[in-house]
């Protein structure tokens, strides 16, 4: 049986219609002498009916069937009863009238009710990943995901780009997060890596003049994992020549609104708001700050340097900060309560949480050790009113900002601040390098190709320089707190490549070891160059309103970067380590 139409297309006009149609089944009610059966494929449901006066002999089949059965079946459209009708579904006026059924697989018995399948626990889902699909949720979550990546190639094909494949097997190079190695056959005791980025390739087809170039591709990192990361995920990746910052953020707050436009039907102001990323640590205490909602974060220092809480005294002392944010009309939470919110404080790195209660004057064990000009002034900066609650935190800047930016947004949920819509901002003016503790060094903020801003060039060559106060063309592209993408102007000079590497402490032979093609190409007339990488992942998760990028993925790994439905990753056979030339200490099944 070949089917006519998918259920979820089926509408009034068809009325009077014999046709065939197929899917799973999806509910099933038994009213005595009439069988009705939910009919579900991607398009949608379907009500189709069994009855003995119309065909007693599939009447007499629809008894077995059960969930998530395969079936084809053929009747006729009729209208509902009047009072039956679902409005609530497109086709909730119309149903069918079976007069053939062909059961085309049967079902096993399920793991858990796929009516209740977003209540089951997410390890069982991801295991039987393939019944999880079928839930209408997730189906619109990846034909969302293909819509925007359809818009995308459209868009960036409209504006002249070619999209080019890079290679999976590459190899590997410092200075970002962990490979994934793959060891080659062929050349024993070499490995491949998989890529971070296609960062250096794409460079390269720039020196090689294809001017604009994009595709979407996969990417791999050995990382901790969270709700929106992944080992391995998937970028909207793209390079231009001939161009500076400004043109890389038109053109994809261009593409922004294109795609809003197109798959929520929401137009989006543009241009997107720019913020320096010092801006946004002062006032958010991270470089991706979700703007849906206030409690920015204040500067403290002054006021608590006028006081005499050891404290307070002791981060200013020792080059640390003092900032606070406004707890609105959290006055009320008893001791237990602010308890509480210290222990969530100290979770997030810091060593306790300072508060002072806004109650017709001010209430709090350190109010006593500041005047009370100055707690006024506290007050004021905060805009705490009667009823509010401030809340400090003195330690090194690092933790200041981490503790603070949490506790922001955590807050923002618990206080229902957070307003609907997206809320779209570039932050620029990146540093340039920044201080590994670990290391005990500098190293790029982002990658050693990104461009130096023109004024700080010449500044690379003098020894005398503060590498901390250097900055970088570079930019990331944050939406309701979350960084969707991060890019930066290149560097195509081969002399201020070879500074930038002196600055990192890569020696000549180290940096051509490791970038040695791309330090090549750039000898041979670089255009001057830059793109961007937008997280396809992160995205869609955000369009579509999921709290985790595994719901926008069509198989997706646990945060142990395992896969529940394949057993990824598994031990090999002993043949094929042979045949690699690796040997291992993990005793592994023949």
């Amino acid at each position: 049986m070949t089917r006519d139409r998918v259920c979820g297309d089926i509408r009034e006009t068809e009325i009077g219609s014999v046709i065939t149609i197929a899917g799973w089944v999806f509910r099933r009610r038994d009213h005595g002498g009439l069988i009705f059966i939910d009919l579900r494929d991607r398009s949608g449901l379907c009500q189709i009916v069994f009855s003995p006066d119309v065909a007693e002999d599939a009447h007499e089949k629809a008894h077995g069937l059960r969930a998530e059965y395969v079936i084809a079946v053929t009747g006729e459209i009729r209208k509902r009863p009047e009072g039956t009708e679902n409005p609530n579904i497109p086709t909730g006026m119309i149903e069918m009238y079976v007069q053939k059924l062909e059961v085309m697989n049967e079902a096993s018995p399920l793991p858990y009710n796929m009516e209740e399948a977003a209540e089951a626990g997410e390890s069982l889902r991801l295991k039987h990943r393939y019944l999880d699909l079928r839930r209408p949720e997730m189906q619109k979550n990846l034909i969302m995901r293909h819509r925007i990546s359809k818009i995308t190639r459209d868009y960036l094909d409209e504006k002249g780009f070619l999209e080019i494949e890079t290679p999976i097997l590459t190899k590997s190079t410092p200075e970002g997060a962990r490979d994934y190695l793959v060891p080659s056959r062929l050349n024993p005791g070499h490995f491949y890596a998989l890529p971070q980025s296609p960062q250096l390739f794409k460079q390269i087809l720039m020196v090689a003049g294809l001017e604009k170039y994009f595709q979407i591709v996969k990417c791999f990192r050995d990382e901790d994992l969270r709700a929106d990361r992944q080992p391995e995920f998937t970028q909207i990746d793209l390079e231009m020549s001939f161009i500076d910052r400004d043109d890389i953020l038109l053109l994809i707050e261009g593409m922004m609104k294109d795609i809003f436009k197109k798959v929520l039907d929401i137009d989006i102001e543009t241009p997107f708001a720019r913020m320096s990323f010092q801006e946004s640590m002062n006032r958010f205490g991270n470089d991706k700050p979700d703007l849906r909602f206030g409690l920015e974060l204040k500067d403290m220092a002054d006021l608590a340097g006028q006081g005499t809480f050891k404290v307070f005294l002791d981060a200013l002392n020792s080059g640390g900060m003092v900032k606070a944010i406004n707890g609105k009309g959290m006055a009320g939470l008893s001791r237990k309560e602010i308890d509480n919110l210290t222990a969530e404080a100290q979770s997030f790195g810091a060593k306790g949480l300072a508060w002072i209660k806004v109650k017709k004057g001010f209430d709090s064990p350190i109010a006593k050790f500041f005047p009370e000009e100055v707690l006024k002034n506290m007050a004021e900066r905060l805009q705490a009113e009667d009823g509010d609650l401030m809340l400090f935190v003195a330690d090194k800047p690092k933790i200041v900002y981490d503790v603070l930016s949490r506790m922001r947004l955590e807050l923002g949920k618990r206080l229902d601040l957070i307003e609907p819509g997206y809320k779209f901002v570039w932050i620029i003016d990146f540093p340039l390098f920044e201080w590994d503790e670990e290391e005990g060094r500098f190293q790029a903020m982002h990658h050693p190709f990104t461009s130096p801003v023109e004024e700080d060039i010449e500044k690379l060559s003098s020894p005398d320089t503060d590498l901390s106060k250097l900055k970088a063309k570079a930019y990331d592209i944050v939406l309701n707190g979350y960084e969707i993408g991060g890019g930066s102007i290149r560097i195509h000079r081969q002399d201020i490549q070879k500074k930038m590497f002196g600055r990192l402490n890569i020696s000549d032979e180290d940096a051509k070891l490791k970038f040695g093609f791309l330090l090549d190409a750039l000898q041979f007339g670089a255009p001057p160059h830059g793109g961007i990488a937008l997280g396809l992942d992160r995205l869609v998760m955000l369009m579509v309103g999921a709290s985790s990028i595994r719901d926008v993925i069509a198989f997706p790994k646990t945060q142990k970067a395992s896969c529940m439905m394949s057993g990824a990753p598994s031990n090999v056979e002993m043949k094929q380590l042979r045949e690699l030339h690796i040997k291992t200490d993990i005793v592994l099944e023949e």
